[in-house]
Parts: structure tokens; sequence; C-alpha cells
């Protein structure tokens, strides 16, 4: 078993922490504060100059080269400091470009995953509709075919990158008599008439990136843009959550490293009774805590995209890694907030947004219930 990191893990590491450091870190807090996501996606796009839109992809697709255990690492770097970001590279990666790259047939992938990879273009996902979350087999999405066409209508909420990304993956009803059976997963265009973005979320968190509710009246979508084959969909949903819920773990690990330290830096200045506050044992006991579940909640990440890159089955590593990371997400800033007492409350200091970023990675990709079911069918299979 071997811990260390390969010289090109390293190398990516310390490019997406320079970035953070040389153009994320200063405007976090003004772009949070103004609930704007085209700064971010300006960001975005520079993480696809830098090459890193196609971490994980291989270079004869426009990739990188790269593996999941580096994408692990870009994640905890974007997110120590910017979650708004972290979410939106995810989903492009995770979400909006791997069930392209792993389902569609050559052409597809050449129209569509190149693109995305290279960073031309940016990806999104929508399964989520507002009477089908956890339970994808409510779908009330319909998709019909007609000739060369099938018809989308339907409502799906929650789209992250939703109006800017330019392909997304759609899922669908083909069949309803077969309940999830029947769902089928489309490649959709963003200026396809009748893909509507009607709503864009105001949210607790995560507040500088964008999540719309999409309306589709009678989208006619190329028969060649079905994803692998009719009732193929849920199988594409849940295997590419399973490789998202990794980026979303690397994101509350991410956070909470982030919480930690600035806590950490803070009650070594802090003075208080005449010595820093972190020289109270009480204090010092909880920032032990808080480092020991920090360095957990990246082991955790890191075994399961080893898992995925070693081609072992990692539908549990990562339901298990996304639990413990974003549990501790949200544990660690709470702590981090009430280390810094009245001043971790104040917008003043970064840990008051991370604690309200923090939340909803217990929520999406899967809920940390919906986790937990997927942990107890495979202890109890």
């Amino acid at each position: 078993m071997n811990f260390a990191l390969t010289q090109k893990q390293e190398d990516v590491k310390k490019l997406v922490a320079n970035f953070v450091q040389d153009e994320v870190a200063a405007g976090v807090a003004q772009r949070d504060e103004d609930e704007n996501f085209e700064p971010t996606y300006k960001l975005l796009r520079r993480l696809g100059d830098l090459g890193l839109l196609g971490l994980p992809y291989p270079k004869e697709y426009g990739g990188a080269g790269g593996d999941y255990v580096s994408y692990a690492l870009a994640g905890f770097e974007l997110n120590k400091v910017d979650a708004s970001l972290g979410v939106s590279y995810s989903v492009h990666i995770s979400l909006g470009t791997w069930p392209i790259f792993e389902y569609g047939n050559e052409e597809q992938k050449q129209k569509y995953a190149v693109p995305l990879i290279k960073g031309e273009k940016i990806g999104a996902f929508a399964l989520t509709e507002p009477n089908a979350g956890s339970d994808s087999g409510a779908s009330e999405c319909t998709a019909v075919l007609d000739g060369d066409h099938y018809i989308l209508n339907g409502t799906k909420i929650f789209c992250t990158n939703a109006s800017y990304a330019d392909t997304y993956v759609v899922f669908a009803m083909t069949d309803k008599s077969k309940g999830v059976k029947g769902i089928s997963a489309f490649i959709v265009e963003k200026d396809y008439e009748g893909f509507q973005f009607v709503k864009e979320e105001k949210k607790c968190g995560i507040r500088a990136s964008i999540q719309c509710e999409i309306l589709m009246e009678n989208v006619r979508v190329p028969k060649e843009n079905l994803l692998g084959k009719e009732g193929l969909g849920f199988k594409i949903a849940m295997t590419t959550l399973d490789g998202g819920r990794i980026g979303i773990a690397a994101q509350g690990a991410g956070i909470a490293e982030g919480a930690y330290e600035y806590s950490r830096d803070y009650t070594k200045e802090r003075i208080q009774f005449g010595k820093p506050i972190a020289k109270q044992q009480h204090i010092g006991f909880k920032l032990a805590e808080m480092a020991t579940d920090v360095e957990i909640a990246k082991l955790m990440v890191l075994r399961a995209a080893e898992d995925k890159d070693a081609h072992r089955p990692y539908t549990v590593s990562a339901a298990q890694a996304k639990l413990i990371a974003t549990d501790t997400a949200m544990k660690t800033t709470v702590d981090a907030v009430q280390l810094m007492g009245g001043h971790g409350f104040l917008r003043d200091h970064p840990v008051e947004r991370m604690m309200r970023d923090a939340k909803i990675t217990q929520i999406y990709e899967g809920t940390n219930e919906i986790q937990k079911l997927v942990i107890s069918g495979a202890v109890l299979r």
C-alpha cells in the first residue's frame, strides 16, 4: 500500500493551489455576496485554459491524461477557498462529461465529449424534477420518438451550470410503464428550440454557482443523440452519480480543510487571558479533532478515486467517502465558527460562508441518507 503521490499528481496539486491563490482567492467573498455566476464562469473557463476541465480523461480525446486521484486533489484545493467554483468544476467533469465519454458512441464522443474535455464547452446534467428527487422512478419528463427525433417535454430543477452550459445530459421517460427501466438519456444542446431556463435558484450557500429550472416544451432532439439505448438511462444516471460522489466528497473534504486551516491560524493569533486561545487545552483538543477528521475524509476520498482509477468497484467506497467527507465539512465548519466566537459569525471571515456552503454537500448528488442506503445494501447483501 503506497500513500505517496506521483510527481504528476503533485504537479497537479501545485498547479491548482497556485491558480487558487493567484486568481480565485481575492474575489471569493465578493462573488458570494453578489450571487453572480458570471465571474465564476470565467474562472471555470480559465480552468479549461489550464487543461484542468479534462484532467482525468485520455489525451487522445483532448484530456490531460490524468486520473481521478488528481481530480480529487484538484477538488481539495479549489474547495478549500471557493466551493461555488468547486461544484461547477465537479459537475462539468463528473456529470456533464463522463456519461457521454463512457456511454457515447464514437461519433457522440467526438462531437460532444471532446469539446467538453478540451474546455471549449461546458457541461451539465439534468436529472432531478419537482416530484422526482431521490426517487428517479417518479420522473414525469417524457421523450416520444417521432420519426428521426425524440420530442422531450417536462421540467428539470436544480441543474448546476444551467443557462451557461452548452451541452446537457437529460433524462426522460421513453416508457413510463417500465418504471426506472423506462428512463432514457439524451444529449441536448443549449440552443434547441423549446429548451428554456425559467428560474435561477436563490440559495443559502454556493451562491456564486448557478442552479436553474429547465422547462422543455416539445424539444426536438435528434435520434442520434440518444445516449446508449432506450431504457439505459437509470443505469447511466446511477453510475454517473457514483463518480460524481467522488467529486462532491472532495468538495466536502476541501471545505473542511479550508475551515480548519483558517480557524487554526486565527486561534494562534487571537489573544485572550494573556495567551493565544489555541493554547487553551479545550481549543487545542478541538483543533486536534478537526485536523484528524480532515485527514480521514481526504483519505476516504482518495481511496474511492483510486478504486475508480484501478477499475475496481467504487459504488460503496464513493458513497462512504461522500458520507464521511460531507458530514466532516458540516461539523468542521460549525466548529470553526464556534472557535472564533462572534467573529466567526461575521462575513469578515470566510468560515460563515464555508458553513453555508458545507450544508448542500450533505444533500446533492444523493443525500447522505441515500449514501447510507447504498452502504447498508452492500453490508447486508
